[in-house]
C-alpha cells in the first residue's frame, strides 16, 4: 500500500522485544498509520521470539497472565454469541490467526465447523492438543468455503493488507459475515499514553486502524461495514501494559482508573480502546 503525502503521527519504541525505535506515519485521507520501517518477511519472525507474548501461550505464571485468561475465557463466550447472532443456525467458520485455539475450541463446542490458521508452530500444536484443525495456508482453501471469517487481533499482524481483504472477500460465502477486531489509535488511552501506548506494539502491529480506514479498505473490495462493537475490556489490559512501558511497573490503580476513563470517554465519542467490525459480503 502506497502512503501519499505520508507524514510523521508519531515516534514510538518497541518496548518488550528489541527495544528498537520506530516512526507512525499517516495516511490522512484512509485515516490508517503504517509502522516505519516495516521488518522483512524474513526478519518479522524474530520480534515474536519472547515467552511474555501472551497470545500464543496458556501461561499462568503471573497475576497479569491470570487476569488475561481469567477475561479471555469470558470474552470467548461473547464471541461466540456474536457469531451465533449473525448466523444462528451455525455453520462454517475461520479463524485466522488461531493462537492457541481456543476460540475455535469454543466454537466447535457450540456446534460450528471450525478451521483455523496460525503462523506460530508452538501455539498451532497447543491449539490442536484441543482438538483444533487447521488449514497449512490460506491460498489451498476454496473460494466461497466460509459463512464466518473471525480476525481477533490479527490484521494488524498482516503485512500486506490489501491482498488480505481479497482473500477474504474470496473465501466468503455470498451472504457471509467477516468479523474483524482491532485496536483504535483514535482512543482516549492512546492519546493519554502516546509513544507508551501498549496496543500500537511496533513493529509487530504494522498498522493502526481507524474507524475511517476500515470501513474504506473494506468498501473497495464491496463489504459493508454494518455493525462496529467496543471492547471494553481492552482499555484496562492495554493501560496496564501501558503503564509498565511508561513508568517500569504495573500500576494496577493508575491503569483501572485510564481504562475506565477511557471507556467513559468513549460514550460521547464513541472511540473505544478496540473496536469489533462486522462487515457483510455484498
Amino acid at each position: 500500500m502506497d502512503f501519499l503525502n505520508q507524514s510523521v503521527f508519531i515516534k514510538v519504541k518497541d518496548n518488550s522485544v528489541s527495544k528498537e525505535n520506530f516512526e507512525l506515519l499517516i495516511d490522512e485521507n484512509l485515516q490508517l498509520l503504517k509502522t516505519h520501517p516495516q521488518p522483512s518477511l524474513d526478519v518479522l519472525p524474530k520480534y515474536y521470539e519472547s515467552d511474555d507474548y501472551i497470545s500464543h501461550t496458556d501461561g499462568k505464571r503471573s497475576l497479569f497472565e491470570k487476569m488475561y485468561h481469567f477475561i479471555k475465557s469470558y470474552s470467548l463466550k461473547k464471541k461466540v454469541s456474536l457469531i451465533n447472532s449473525f448466523h444462528p443456525e451455525k455453520g462454517t467458520l475461520l479463524d485466522i490467526g488461531a493462537g492457541t485455539g481456543d476460540f475455535l475450541a469454543t466454537a466447535k463446542g457450540n456446534g460450528w465447523q471450525t478451521t483455523g490458521l496460525e503462523p506460530s508452530e508452538k501455539a498451532r500444536n497447543t491449539a490442536i492438543s484441543k482438538g483444533v484443525s487447521f488449514q497449512n495456508s490460506i491460498e489451498n482453501i476454496e473460494n466461497q468455503s466460509f459463512d464466518v471469517i473471525t480476525m481477533w487481533h490479527v490484521l494488524e499482524h498482516v503485512p500486506d493488507i490489501e491482498q488480505q481483504i481479497k482473500e477474504l472477500k474470496r473465501l466468503l460465502k455470498p451472504n457471509g459475515t467477516i468479523i474483524i477486531a482491532v485496536p483504535n489509535f483514535k482512543s482516549y488511552d492512546a492519546n493519554y499514553y502516546g509513544e507508551f501506548w501498549a496496543a500500537y506494539d511496533v513493529p509487530r502491529h504494522l498498522w493502526h486502524f481507524s474507524k475511517i480506514s476500515i470501513q474504506k479498505l473494506f468498501a473497495s473490495e464491496n463489504m459493508k461495514l454494518i455493525k462496529i462493537l467496543p471492547m471494553i475490556f481492552d482499555s484496562f489490559y492495554v493501560s496496564l501494559l501501558s503503564e509498565k512501558y511508561k513508568n517500569g511497573k504495573m500500576n494496577f490503580f493508575k491503569a483501572f482508573w485510564i481504562g475506565f476513563v477511557s471507556n467513559l470517554k468513549a460514550k460521547r465519542t464513541l472511540e473505544y480502546s478496540s473496536h469489533i467490525y462486522v462487515l457483510k459480503n455484498q
